[in-house]
């Protein structure tokens, strides 16, 4: 499992994308922004639960999202603290490079508004709820 967290992070790193799972040999990568490839993921319906994660930021939203994917391993380039909380909950191994507070919106003048949208979360259905809802005001679907 190891090396499947190491090439999900170098292909993340060096091929430029947001998100990359792998697991022997597999690798699924996205260049979309925000919890829109773990979106996507979920929306394929695969079972993607012995797969390693690597992704640029990751706040509670997308945290939750790994959770529903089952994913066990994931590396972050910035992960909030909200987001480490949800995993040290539910098991999953994270590493990372930068801790923040939360996770800024994309202007970098407020807060990301997936984090907003499951900062009073606890339940990973909810938040799914809760990120569908905030896309679709957002007119992201």
């Amino acid at each position: 499992m190891r090396s499947d967290l190491i090439q999900a992070k170098s292909l993340l790193k060096e091929g430029g994308h947001t998100c990359v799972l792998c697991l022997d040999g597999d690798v699924l990568a996205s260049d979309e922004r925000g919890v829109k490839p773990l979106l996507m993921f979920l929306e394929s319906g695969a079972d993607y639960s012995k797969y390693c994660a690597a992704d640029r930021v990751v706040g509670k939203a997308a945290a939750f999202l790994y959770e529903k994917l089952c994913i066990t391993h994931v590396y972050a380039q910035t992960v909030s603290e909200a987001a480490l909380e949800v995993f040290v909950r539910y098991g999953c191994e994270i590493t990372y490079d930068v801790l923040v507070p939360r996770i800024k919106n994309r202007a970098g003048d407020g807060f990301c508004p997936m984090e907003s949208a499951v900062r009073d979360i606890d339940c990973a259905d909810d938040a799914l709820r809760a990120i569908l809802e905030t896309r679709r005001k957002m007119g992201l679907v």
